[in-house]
C-alpha cells in the first residue's frame, strides 16, 4: 500500500509529464455492498458511474510497476483473492502516455472482489480501495477510497457510548481550560539560548568582528555604518523567521493532532535519531553539512545591489554558509517545540534569530567592544565537539522514545542511563585533553573555565549513575521524564515509588465495572509512551504523598495510551468520523484511545486527566500537565466532593 500511496502522490505532483499535470475535473464515486458466499468469505461488489469521456483502467493490469487496482485491509486476518471480476469488459485501447495498449473501462462499472477473515467476522468491515481513472490520456492514481461496508452474521465488540460524558456541564468548575504548555515567551527565551550558542560556533564567531568592520569603514559615516548593520541584523533576524511560513501553510491543512503526534510516531523518531546521529557526526569534524554552494553562491552574487537588497543577501549569505554550524542547533529547537503548532516554531525561530542578528547591530554601535571578544581559536572546534556530544545524547532520547512506543526492549531504563554516561565520560576525557599526546616534562595548563565545565559534566555524569540501580535511590528527578520510566528495567523484579498507584492499563470496560462496585469515580490518565510530560507526572507528583493517597484509596485510577501500537480485534476497527469532519481509521488500541479523548475530552495533548463516574459523567474540567503536587492534589480533592454531592 506504501508505494501505491507514494507514487500516486508523486504522478499527482508532477509539474509536467505528459497530461498527467492537469488537474482532475471528475472523481469517480463508489459504493459498495458485501454479500456471503461461505464461513467468513465474503465478495465485496464495488460499483461507480464514470461521467461522459471518463475512464477507469481496468484492474487486471500493471503499470509502472504500479498495480492499477488495490483493495487493501489494516489486519492482516483479512486475505483477498487476487482473482477479480468486473464489468462491463475491458477495451484495449492505444496509449501514448503508456506506449502499449491499455485496458479500460466506462460507463457504469462493477468490480468484484472475495475475502476471508480468518477469526472472528466483524459487523462492519473497514478498508480502502485503490484505483486509477483518467481520460483521454491522462492518467490519475486515486489516493483511496475508504469504506465501511455491513457484514451479513459479523458481531462487534465496539461499547455503545452514552452521550453523557459532555465538556460544557461538569459537576464542578474546577480543571484547566487548555493544555499548559510551554508558553510563547519561554520558547522565545530557548530561542534566544540556542541562537547564542549558535553565535559561539566557529561558522558564525569569526564572522562577528570581520562584517562589523567592513560596514563601519565602507560607510561614509559612523551613523551610516550603524544602520547598515543594524538592517544586517533585521535581515537575519526575518531570514530565520521565514522560515517557519510553511509550517502555518500547512498547518491549515493538517489537523493539529498531527503536530502532537510526531512526538509519538515511531517512524518519525526513528528519523529524527539518524537526523541527530548525523548532526553529532558533523560537529565531530567527519564532514560538514550544508546547503548547496549554488545557493550561497547566488546569494553572494546580489549583495552587491543597492543597499538594502545587498544586506538582505548579505545575511542570506551567511545563514547559508553557517548552516552547517546553525542547522543542529535550530533543528533540535524545532523539533521540540513542534507538537506545540506552527506559532511556537516562529517564536523559537524568532528568538534564535534574534540572538544571531542582534551582535552584528551592537558592535557596530559600540566597536571598542570587539576588543573584549575572545580571539578565534581551538575552543571553538571543542565547543562543536561538546555540541555533538549533546547532539549524541538527544539521539539516543529520540530512538528510545520509538523503542518505548514498539516495546522492543532495546534500550530499556538502565542501558540509557549507561549511554548517557559513556558520553559524560567522553566529554570529560575530552576536555581534559586526555585524548592527544603530551610532550614528557612539558606542563598542560588547563583554562579556569575548561575546569569549570569538566567538573559541572563531572557532577551530572556522577548524578546519573545511580540510574543503573534499581534502587530507591534510581528516580532521577532532575532529567525526569526523559530516561524511560522505572517500570521499563533490566531488573525483573523492579519496583518503584508509586507501586502502590497501579492504573488499569487500556481497560476502560473494566474501570467502570469496578468504579460501580467500589461506588468511586474514575480518574483517567490520557498518556503515551513516549510521552515526557507523562513520566515526569508519574515519577514526581503521583508520588507525593498526598496526591498518592488520594488516587490509591478514592479512585479507579485508569492509563489510556494514546500511542499504544497494539491492533485491535477485527471486530473493534472502524472508521470514525472526527470532530473536524475528516475521517480517520482505528486499527491500533492507540488510535481507539487518541479518539476517544478527542472526541470526548476535547484534546490531543499528554498528559490529560478527566474524572468521570462509573455512569459516565464528568466530575470537572480535564487537568492537564501540572508540576506541582499541591495544585493537583487540590482538583482531585475537588472532583472527589463533587462526586460525594451525588445522590
Amino acid at each position: 500500500m506504501y508505494r501505491y500511496i507514494i507514487l500516486s502522490l508523486f504522478l499527482l505532483l508532477q509539474l509536467r509529464m505528459g497530461s498527467w499535470s492537469q488537474p482532475a475535473s471528475f472523481e469517480p464515486s463508489w459504493s459498495v455492498v458485501a454479500s456471503p458466499q461461505a464461513q467468513g468469505q465474503y465478495t465485496l461488489r464495488f460499483s461507480t458511474q464514470l461521467a461522459e469521456g471518463w475512464l477507469l483502467y481496468a484492474p487486471d493490469q500493471v503499470l509502472l510497476d504500479l498495480p492499477v487496482a488495490l483493495l487493501q485491509f489494516a489486519d492482516s486476518n483479512i486475505v483477498v483473492d487476487p482473482k477479480i471480476k468486473w464489468s462491463p469488459a475491458a477495451t484495449a485501447v492505444a496509449s501514448e502516455l503508456f506506449g502499449q495498449p491499455v485496458n479500460v473501462q466506462q460507463g457504469a462499472v462493477q468490480w468484484e472482489m472475495t475475502i476471508r477473515i480468518n477469526g472472528p467476522v466483524p459487523s462492519v468491515l473497514a478498508g480502502q480501495l485503490f484505483y486509477t481513472y483518467g481520460k483521454e490520456d491522462e492518467f490519475y492514481p486515486s489516493i483511496g477510497y475508504s469504506f465501511q461496508v455491513p457484514l451479513a452474521g459479523g458481531r462487534s465488540a465496539v461499547a455503545t457510548r452514552k452521550e453523557n460524558l459532555s465538556l460544557s456541564s461538569p459537576l464542578a468548575g474546577c480543571g484547566d481550560e487548555s493544555p499548559g504548555n510551554k508558553s510563547l515567551l519561554q520558547i522565545f527565551l530557548l530561542g534566544l539560548l540556542g541562537g547564542l550558542i549558535a553565535l559561539l560556533t566557529p561558522c558564525v564567531f569569526p564572522m562577528v568582528p570581520v562584517t562589523v568592520t567592513y560596514f563601519t569603514k565602507r560607510a561614509v559615516n559612523r551613523q551610516a555604518g550603524i544602520l547598515q548593520a543594524a538592517l544586517y541584523g533585521i535581515f537575519i533576524f526575518l531570514i530565520y523567521v521565514l522560515i517557519t511560513v510553511p509550517f502555518h501553510v500547512a498547518g491549515n491543512a493538517i489537523s493539529p493532532e498531527i503536530f502532537n503526534n510526531i512526538s509519538t510516531n515511531v517512524w518519525l523518531n526513528l528519523l529524527f535519531f539518524i537526523v541527530f546521529v548525523a548532526f553529532a557526526l558533523s560537529f565531530f569534524g567527519l564532514y560538514e553539512i550544508g546547503l548547496p554552494a549554488s545557493l550561497a553562491n547566488r546569494a553572494d552574487a546580489r549583495s552587491g545591489l543597492g543597499h538594502v537588497a545587498g544586506l538582505f543577501f548579505m545575511a542570506s549569505t551567511l545563514a547559508i554558509v553557517s548552516f552547517s554550524c546553525t542547522g543542529p542547533i535550530l533543528g533540535t529547537l524545532l523539533v521540540g517545540v513542534v507538537e506545540q503548532g506552527a506559532w511556537p516554531l516562529t517564536v523559537g525561530a524568532a528568538g534564535f534569530g534574534l540572538a544571531l542578528g542582534l551582535p552584528f547591530a551592537l558592535f557596530a554601535m559600540f566597536p571598542h567592544w570587539l576588543q573584549s571578544l575572545p580571539r578565534s581559536g581551538s575552543w571553538m572546534t571543542e565547543f562543536k565537539v561538546l555540541l555533538g556530544c549533546i547532539e549524541l545524547a538527544l539521539a539516543i532520547k529520540f530512538l528510545s522514545n520509538a523503542d518505548l512506543v514498539e516495546q522492543w526492549g532495546l534500550l530499556k531504563r538502565e542501558i540509557f542511563f549507561a549511554l548517557w554516561i559513556l558520553i559524560g565520560i567522553a566529554m570529560v576525557v575530552y576536555l581534559s585533553g586526555w585524548r592527544r599526546a603530551v610532550p614528557i616534562g612539558k606542563k598542560k595548563n588547563i583554562p579556569y573555565l575548561r575546569w569549570a565545565l569538566m567538573v559541572s559534566i563531572g557532577i551530572f555524569t556522577l548524578y546519573l549513575v545511580p540510574g543503573l540501580t534499581n534502587s530507591a535511590r534510581a528516580d532521577r528527578k532532575l532529567i525526569s521524564g526523559f530516561p524511560p520510566p522505572l517500570t521499563y528495567s533490566i531488573y525483573s523484579n523492579a519496583t518503584i515509588k508509586t507501586e502502590t498507584v497501579r492504573p488499569l492499563h487500556n481497560d476502560y470496560e473494566q474501570a467502570l465495572r469496578l468504579a460501580l462496585a467500589q461506588r468511586k469515580p474514575i480518574l483517567i490518565d490520557f498518556t503515551g509512551w513516549a510521552c515526557v510530560n507523562c513520566r515526569r507526572m508519574e515519577e514526581k507528583v503521583w508520588p507525593d504523598a498526598r496526591v498518592q493517597q488520594l488516587m490509591r484509596d478514592e479512585f479507579v485510577v485508569l492509563s489510556l495510551y494514546v500511542d499504544e501500537r497494539k491492533k485491535l480485534p477485527l471486530t473493534e476497527q472502524q472508521i470514525v468520523t472526527m470532530p473536524d469532519g475528516s475521517s480517520r481509521n482505528l486499527v491500533t488500541v492507540g488510535d481507539k484511545w487518541a479518539h476517544f479523548q478527542i472526541n470526548y475530552f476535547g484534546a490531543t495533548s499528554q498528559p490529560q486527566y478527566a474524572m468521570i463516574t462509573a455512569d459516565e459523567r464528568m466530575l470537572t474540567r480535564p487537568k492537564f500537565y501540572t508540576p506541582d503536587p499541591a495544585e493537583f492534589a487540590a482538583w482531585l480533592e475537588c472532583g472527589l466532593a463533587a462526586y460525594r454531592k451525588l445522590p
